[in-house]
């Protein structure tokens, strides 16, 4: 009796002990960025990466059709190889200028284009079916249903990859109404959310992703694009540019601090941030610098934050 009594106390005791180390699981880091400079920057080189480099790239799904789209992605795409870079591939609007450019590819276009780049670029085994695809420069925005057709073709034309779902901008009920639409269009369950929370990061508050994890309660979450941003200029109707004083350096330091508060609403489901971006811009007035690093090259104080953090709280 007595054997059996300590056997049952050392299990309840190593369970007890087990359970707080599976929930407290940090999260993996990685980086959106469009330059291809990245790859040769030696403080991305050096990032203490237990679990290797973790990128995402935005592109256009019919970039390859071109040769001077092609040659951009080539040259993004071979340097991540170089450094066995763990990349997330993301599709979004045409590279075509007018109408054409908010057009919805066909389900064989989507197709052709996943196979087109499996061969290309067999390396990446990580898709995301779209970027940002409720925001309203996407030919996705109007037509959720469609979108989770073409989520279908990802799922079914790469199999043995890792996809997840569109992307969405989160800021309130609206963007969750999309998201709906789309999970009743897809027949494939959803495995793993997307979602990008610059509002929540930004203006330090948890509103928008607490509404997203109550909507939507099962699956992965990763925050495939947040950050903090250092200036923003919003275009007026005169057609100038007004400053968002509500974004400069300090405010930056606090998003990146705000965004690990975030992951920690959910330390089990929400595994995988995407900090954008690397690279500040040069422009006078930009309408989005969330760079980490200045355009003279320089480290800005939330990339010091930053790697504080990571330290603490990521793997």
């Amino acid at each position: 009796m007595t054997r059996v009594v300590l056997t049952i106390s050392t299990s309840l005791i190593l369970l007890a002990l087990a359970a707080p180390a599976q929930a407290a699981r940090k999260p993996i880091v990685g980086f959106g960025e469009q330059a291809p400079q990245i790859f040769s920057d030696s403080r991305w080189i050096n990032l203490d990466k237990n679990e290797g480099h973790y990128v995402r790239y935005v592109m256009p799904w019919d970039a390859l059709r071109r040769w001077s789209s092609r040659a951009h992605v080539d040259l993004w795409m071979n340097g991540a190889e170089f450094h066995n870079a763990k990349v997330l591939l993301t599709f979004g609007h045409s590279v075509r200028k007018g109408r054409a450019r908010r057009k919805l590819p066909t389900r064989s276009q989507y197709r052709a284009t996943i196979k087109a780049v499996r061969k290309r670029y067999p390396f990446v085994k990580t898709f995301q079916a779209w970027n940002e695809a409720n925001h309203g420069s996407q030919p996705t925005a109007k037509k959720p249903k469609a979108t989770g057709k073409l989520y279908d073709v990802l799922a079914k034309t790469c199999r043995g990859c890792t996809i997840t779902a569109p992307s969405i901008l989160i800021a309130g009920t609206k963007e969750l109404q999309w998201l709906r639409a789309f999970d009743k269009g897809a027949k494939k369950r959803v495995k793993i959310w997307a979602i990008h929370n610059h509002i929540d990061a930004n203006r330090n508050t948890q509103v928008g992703t607490k509404q997203f994890l109550k909507a939507f309660k099962r699956g992965k979450v990763w925050f495939t694009e947040t950050g903090g941003i250092y200036r923003r200029y919003i275009p007026k109707k005169t057609g100038k540019l007004k400053h968002m004083k509500r974004y400069n350096p300090r405010q930056q330091v606090r998003a990146i601090r705000n965004i690990f508060a975030l992951q920690r609403l959910n330390r089990r489901r929400i595994d995988r941030i995407y900090i954008y971006n690397w690279y500040g811009t040069a422009l006078k007035k930009p309408q989005w610098d969330s760079g980490l690093i200045g355009p003279d090259g320089k480290e800005r104080k939330a990339f010091r934050t930053l790697k504080a953090q990571m330290r603490k709280y990521a793997r």
